[in-house]
């Protein structure tokens, strides 16, 4: 690889955290601080482009740590909503958190739009909860799977441990085509990671095991 595409690719890198603000930083110290002492466990992969799965999802309170480690973590993130939602004055809220307005139409979907949306762009990180909910389901939504692979981007799990208080960030998945065996691969990871509410959490293929026998 030539010098000229490493430095390229390192500043792209960079281009997915916003500029080093103290005070922004300590807010988030101090909401993970407040909740009991949480922390952040690894770091953000040196790579462009991901698509971030953030589980278990079952509570408001999972919003409130993920903020706060995105404050601390200074990462410029990514979420799709309908374009309805970006009229002022919501809509600049809306952009400033990260929101892209998606406009369904007769010859692209969802999933299609978001996909070419990471295609073009130099850097992006999607923020996605895999179970779309906060109640119990027995199986994720599959949609940030299909991103995912049609971008040609990896998946970069990260699961918020609430038993040991910790916001877990893992290794990216590079997904092989195979839903089963990406998604077991994915849900082998949380396995290991309480939520809030444990009888809400999703397992998939995991669903009747107990994860400290993993």
């Amino acid at each position: 690889m030539s010098q000229d595409r490493k430095q390229t690719e390192h500043a792209f890198f960079h281009n997915n955290f916003v500029a080093k603000n103290g005070f922004k930083e300590a807010i988030g110290r101090l909401v993970l601080w407040l909740m009991g002492g949480w922390k952040v466990v690894g770091s953000i992969p040196r790579i462009n482009k991901c698509v971030i799965i953030v589980a278990h999802h079952t509570s408001n309170w999972d919003f409130v740590v993920a903020i706060a480690a995105k404050l601390i973590l200074r990462l410029r993130i990514r979420f799709f909503a309908k374009h309805s939602l970006f009229v002022p004055p919501l809509g600049w809220l809306m952009k400033g958190f990260g929101g892209i307005a998606i406009k369904r139409d007769e010859k692209m979907n969802r999933v299609e739009h978001s996909a070419q949306v990471i295609r073009e762009s130099d850097n992006f990180v999607l923020v996605i909860t895999p179970e779309g909910t906060r109640s119990k389901v027995s199986k994720w939504k599959t949609g940030f799977y299909h991103i995912a692979l049609k971008a040609g981007v990896p998946v970069l799990p990260v699961a918020l441990d609430f038993e040991n208080r910790q916001v877990v960030i893992g290794e990216p998945i590079s997904l092989s085509g195979n839903q089963d065996q990406d998604f077991t691969d994915m849900h082998r990871f949380f396995l290991a990671h309480k939520p809030r509410h444990p009888e809400l959490g999703c397992n998939g293929p995991f669903e009747a095991e107990d994860p400290k026998a993993n």
